[in-house]
């Protein structure tokens, strides 16, 4: 099955504890139905001091499930997805406006 939502999409989150927030994916884990977006579903790591690296707590963005994120349109609105051919070639379009993605 193609995929809906790819990295560089814009999106906004339908469900959850950021409910309401927008941003880029940054990577998909189609296995898991996961993706990471950027200033999204934020933890923080504490790391330890090395020579190289300076110590502390450093918030790292978790992946959020597929079923909670939905594209943004041109006119930034939360759109659902779909698939059609136009020639040769299988395109993602927006169902609310009908334009390609």
């Amino acid at each position: 099955m193609a995929a809906k939502l790819k990295k560089g999409d814009k999106v906004i989150v339908l469900a959850g504890k950021d409910k309401g927030q927008k941003g880029e994916i940054v990577s998909v884990a189609p296995k898991d139905n996961k993706a990471v977006v950027e200033g999204v579903n934020m933890a923080i790591r504490h790391t330890k001091q090395s020579q190289t690296t300076q110590g502390g707590r450093i918030p790292k963005a978790m992946p959020i499930d597929l079923s909670n994120l939905s594209l943004i349109d041109s006119k930034g609105k939360a759109t659902r997805v779909g698939f059609r051919m136009e020639g040769e070639t299988k395109v993602r379009y927006a169902k609310t406006t009908g334009e390609t993605i």
